[in-house]
């Protein structure tokens, strides 16, 4: 991974002040979004428009990613070659179904690379590997390819295109399928040294739903969501941000592992438990995370 990303903010592409705004929150990672957020109609006008945020806008500390339009669409390749000129950061790939579409990307943005005088390889991906039902099944070949940074699912496409009439019960909870494609997204994106990204959670009028979710996905392994209001961001950058005393804790741990060693001892105790490697990793993951946020 180039980044840990915790809250990876949705922008309209092409509306100023939503940038304006943006630019002033404490969101990792601005997603400036070519597809949902823009009708038809507009798509080409909103393409110049985020071409020039790109060009012309000091974004600070934030990563600027874009989300195209998915490569079957007219506007998919174009919204590559053009925003390419003066490049983001990352691509946000929506609705991939196989390692054939990541490579087509990666062959549209290297040619990109080559023409403008860019370093090659700099141009990460973000794939929305879930929003179809053969999304789902391809989910581990998707981010074996080396551009791939980030690997993130849907929801919502994803009940469009099984024709789900929801996608949680009435507790709130992930139905079983999307649960699965959940699950399957971390173990992949894990599987293949990239950030596994949660999804939205789109009822953004619900902040304690959002923080119970947040935490649990952080629970599970995942390091980042993304998000769709302002005022979600606090939230989720403290779900994924480690705690002073876990972080404390950890490097008492590394510290006491470190004597054992020095003792020629693998296995210790700890504040009263067994300690062994899997806790060391889980520790070195944790103060790696933290030294993320402090120079996020």
């Amino acid at each position: 991974m180039t980044r840990v990303r915790r809250a990876a903010h949705f922008v309209p592409g092409g509306i100023e002040k939503m940038l304006s705004k943006a630019l002033t929150l404490p969101a990792d990672t601005l997603i400036l979004d070519l597809e949902d957020a823009v009708l038809p109609e507009n798509k080409d006008a909103t393409r110049e428009v985020v071409a020039g945020w790109l060009r012309d806008v000091d974004f600070g500390r934030q990563e600027r990613v874009v989300r195209m339009n998915p490569l079957d669409t007219e506007w998919g390749r174009r919204d590559l070659e053009r925003t390419m000129v003066d490049p983001p950061d990352g691509y946000l790939v929506p609705k991939v179904n196989s390692a054939a579409d990541v490579a087509e990307v990666d062959r549209i943005v290297s040619a990109a690379e080559r023409e403008h005088g860019h370093p090659e390889g700099q141009v990460k991906l973000l794939l929305l590997g879930t929003e179809t039902p053969q999304g789902l099944l391809s989910i581990g070949e998707l981010p074996q390819h080396p551009r791939v940074d980030a690997l993130s699912w849907g929801a919502e496409d994803l009940s469009a295109g099984i024709g789900a009439k929801r996608n949680r019960d009435d507790a709130g909870h992930y139905l079983p399928v999307f649960a699965h494609a959940r699950t399957m997204t971390l173990v992949s994106a894990c599987a293949a040294g990239v950030q596994p990204l949660d999804t939205v959670y789109i009822d953004f009028n619900n902040p304690d739903g959002l923080r119970r979710e947040a935490l649990e996905s952080a629970a599970m392994g995942y390091t980042g969501k993304i998000t769709i209001h302002p005022s979600q961001i606090e939230i989720v950058n403290e779900a994924f941000t480690p705690s002073p005393e876990e972080v404390e804790e950890s490097r008492e741990l590394l510290e006491a592992y470190e004597q054992s060693r020095a003792e020629g001892r693998g296995a210790f105790t700890f504040r009263g438990q067994m300690v062994d490697v899997p806790h060391i990793t889980r520790a070195r993951r944790i103060l790696e995370q933290a030294q993320h946020s402090d120079t996020s």
